[in-house]
């Protein structure tokens, strides 16, 4: 059964790179390079670097513009199977505290 993995945060990088957030605390940085390579109708639009740097989360997944999204859970997998996804640091305290 899978669990229930939503995208919290997303931040363009430089080329076609974006550091994702997932609600489980893991992030990493995945280059989307190979996926704009294979065309289609929603992802033509997205190799145009000012457009695929309006990325935002809607609903919990990765959403442009356009109307094109990226599957959260389908993203998590194949980021965890490529080795790209690692814990977040917990937050530092104030030294005053």
């Amino acid at each position: 059964m899978k669990h229930l993995i939503n995208v919290t945060s997303v931040e363009a990088l430089d080329g076609m790179r974006l550091r994702i957030g997932f609600s489980d605390g893991q992030h990493g940085i995945m280059d989307f390079s190979n996926l704009l390579a294979e065309g289609g109708p929603m992802v033509e639009p997205l190799r145009k670097v000012d457009l695929f740097r309006r990325v935002f989360v809607q609903c919990g997944v990765p959403t442009w513009p356009n109307g094109f999204d990226l599957d959260a859970i389908r993203l998590h997998e194949e980021m965890t199977a490529a080795g790209l996804l690692e814990a977040r640091a917990p937050a530092k305290r104030d030294a005053a505290e």
